[in-house]
């Protein structure tokens, strides 16, 4: 966006959504911060400001902001200050940090054994003073740091944090004297957050593998030899050498050396590709066996590689329609559950007789044990960037979650045909020589006639024939402007071009029914033949449409601008239900419009084209798919899902990612909620204890993450 600065910095030991949600709140509050982002599944931080001269002051207040929400948290910039934090107060490292929590979680672990001994064993003299001062130092080196988040973030307004709500739940257990069951939650709750944020760094380094093809370093040829830099560095033109075992760090055409290329983290196709000198090649790839020098024709910026991993960490800023919900059912839900909590404590012992202050309040501090959602708030956003990682190891990049989500309700289909269901290349598909001619003779007046035509047509002609072209031979090159070229091969005159140019020489021609374009050729006044030219079809279009039937779409229609008699035989090649043909882009669009009045009230209707040329209409579908073609800038910035291989058989791949993404996010709302209802009856009931409440709250919360884990499996799906 024109006058915006946008800068993006890490935020290193985030391990709360709901840490991450106020600071993004704050940040975004601030005068002259046009937007602030914080995602919280790969820790990063986006700023934007339409006042760059004002951005020092800017991000100094930002710091500010970070430090008093979450002091553990260390702001980085990887742009200017990869290895040092931006905060002028740099936070304890977080190795030291971890010990000292392991090693006052151990020593009350200690205390609260020691004191549970002397609790079941008669025989050992046991006071009252004793045992509160026992448990309490227990709980104290357990629950310290709590206690203290607490007491400051309730300073702030933040009364309904997780802190806040664990650290009333067991000062109520002391009070009504429940000690050993105050200490035993905390110590529960204390190895739950533990194994929890394990596995929140399980998840992520497990998404940060799915997307490991950023290139460390390039090897600069100089005059000094090999330099070993930073991709960053190097500029257009430069030479750079690629080693076996090597990522290759930027684009570039090869200049020397022969070898075979994986290039698996990129397209998902595991079959190596062999590149020689004059074949271009992009950044990410491995390069498996042979030495290649490349010349670099992109910066690192602009490579492939830097573009996929933009996209893929700047997914998460277009939230889906359930990430939003959960966000906002979590700002009510928390308050709701703790007023219920408060309702419990008071209300019963005031209006039942017999009841008690002491029963009721442990009641209501399992409600507040069980309030927090954090199960929902961290394993959502993360089971959908995993979604979308895996569809990037297979070559299909999804802009964001609200497509990932869109494309589980895709019934209706619509594809473009050119570079799309078809390769979009000419070429000679039958050649049909007259009289005693060979197609051999035929093909070699047809391609010296073409040899100066840089038409597709003349190219694919060129292409058949194989073989150099002695420029010697010819001779009287004419070209006939809408009819083709009259040209002297040898001794021979020759004509070549369509019925228009050998109809003015009046030279009968043949009726030509085959779909395709004909070119006529007439040698020394005679009718020599015709080449067909056409546009092949994919291999795997018809398994495409076959796929998508498989999963349950609904309609499959194709647009196309070539003629009505092409289109048709495509669509009954393949199986279309619909096709549409002769339409000029803004005719497609009305197409579009007219095929989604057909759909159903919740179906996503997704048009699938070959990138700019179909920009009208894929803006209009609800999900535009851009055939991208490896390193195609264009298709990339203007569709909402690439295939980077042009294979249409992805988009039911594409779809099978979505719904098993969708299908691991529903799992974990269900199984969240679900856990945490029968707990909060139960505890109103009097029928749970705060030993299931610890279970409803972090021992949920680890098992939807790890189930989120799963979705990262998508990247197999077949």
């Amino acid at each position: 966006m024109e006058g915006v600065l946008k800068r993006e910095y890490i935020l290193d030991n985030l391990c709360c959504p709901k840490c991450a949600a106020k600071i993004e709140k704050h940040i975004g509050a601030l005068e002259g911060v046009s937007r602030a982002l914080v995602d919280f599944s790969v820790q990063k931080l986006t700023i934007e400001t339409r006042n760059p001269e004002h951005w020092e002051d800017i991000m100094i207040r930002a710091g500010g902001i970070i430090k008093r929400l979450e002091p553990s948290v260390a702001l980085r910039d990887t742009v200017l200050f990869p290895n040092r934090d931006v905060a002028k107060d740099k936070a304890p490292s977080a190795s030291v940090q971890d010990r000292f929590r392991r090693i006052s979680l151990s020593l009350g672990a200690f205390l609260f054994v020691l004191g549970m001994v002397f609790e079941y064993v008669p025989s050992i003299a046991w006071t009252p003073l004793m045992r509160l001062a026992l448990f309490l130092a227990s709980y104290l080196l357990v629950g310290g740091e709590v206690l203290i988040k607490a007491i400051k973030n309730s300073t702030k307004g933040e009364i309904f944090d997780e802190n806040f709500l664990m650290s009333i739940a067991t000062i109520g257990a002391f009070a009504i004297g429940e000690y050993p069951e105050g200490v035993a939650v905390m110590i529960f709750y204390r190895i739950g957050e533990a194994f929890q944020d394990y596995a929140v760094g399980r998840s992520r380094k497990s998404i940060s593998a799915l997307m490991d093809i950023r290139p460390d370093y390039a090897n600069l040829k100089t005059a000094a030899g090999l330099e070993r830099v930073s991709p960053e560095t190097v500029r257009i033109g430069d030479c750079i050498v690629v080693k076996p075992g090597e990522k290759i760090p930027l684009d570039g055409v090869v200049v020397e050396g022969f070898s075979a290329l994986d290039t698996s983290a990129l397209t998902g196709e595991s079959l190596p590709r062999d590149v020689e000198k004059g074949s271009a090649v992009l950044s990410g790839s491995i390069n498996k066996s042979g030495l290649l020098t490349i010349e670099v024709s992109k910066v690192f910026g602009e490579s492939t590689v830097s573009k996929i991993l933009n996209l893929v960490q700047n997914a998460g800023s277009k939230k889906s329609v359930t990430e939003n919900f959960i966000t906002k059912f979590a700002r009510y839900y928390t308050p709701a559950v703790v007023f219920s909590a408060v309702a419990l404590a008071f209300f019963p012992p005031l209006l039942i007789p017999g009841a008690t202050f002491a029963e009721w309040i442990n009641r209501a501090l399992v409600f507040l044990v069980v309030s927090c959602p954090c199960a929902l708030v961290i394993s959502i956003p993360l089971s959908f960037f995993g979604g979308i990682g895996g569809a990037s190891r297979n070559g299909i990049l999804i802009k964001g979650s609200n497509y990932l989500e869109a494309l589980t309700k895709v019934d209706t289909v619509v594809f473009d045909k050119t570079g799309t269901l078809t390769k979009g290349k000419f070429s000679v598909t039958n050649i049909i020589p007259a009289g005693k001619l060979t197609e051999e003779k035929l093909l070699y007046y047809a391609a010296y006639a073409e040899s100066a035509s840089n038409h597709p047509i003349a190219l694919s002609i060129r292409n058949a024939y194989r073989k150099d072209i002695d420029p010697e031979v010819i001779g009287n090159y004419e070209e006939i402007a809408g009819k083709g070229v009259s040209v002297s091969v040898g001794e021979d005159a020759v004509l070549a071009g369509n019925a228009r140019l050998l109809e003015a020489a009046n030279i009968p021609i043949p009726l030509v029914e085959e779909l395709g374009t004909a070119v006529y050729l007439a040698v020394n006044g005679g009718y020599a033949g015709y080449i067909l030219i056409s546009d092949e079809l994919k291999a795997d279009s018809k398994r495409a449409v076959e796929e998508l039937r498989a999963i349950g779409v609904k309609r499959i229609a194709m647009l196309t601008g070539d003629s009505k008699a092409v289109g048709e035989r495509i669509a009954s090649q393949i199986g279309l239900d619909t096709m549409y043909a002769e339409l000029l882009p803004h005719q497609k669009v009305a197409y579009l419009e007219e095929l989604e009045q057909h759909k159903s009230g919740s179906g996503k209707l997704i048009f699938v084209g070959d990138g700019i040329n179909d920009a009208p209409v894929l803006a209009r579908s609800d999900v535009g798919i851009a055939m991208g073609g490896v390193g195609s800038d264009a298709a990339i910035e203007a569709a909402d899902v690439v295939l980077m291989t042009d294979e249409p058989s992805k988009i039911a791949h594409a779809i099978r990612i979505a719904r098993k993404t969708r299908n691991i996010v529903w799992q974990n709302i269900i199984f969240a909620l679900s856990v945490k209802g029968a707990i909060l009856v139960m505890g109103a009931l009097g029928m749970a204890t705060m030993w299931e409440a610890v279970f409803g709250d972090v021992g949920v919360a680890l098992i939807a993450v790890l189930n989120a884990m799963r979705v990262m499996k998508t990247a197999t799906i077949r």
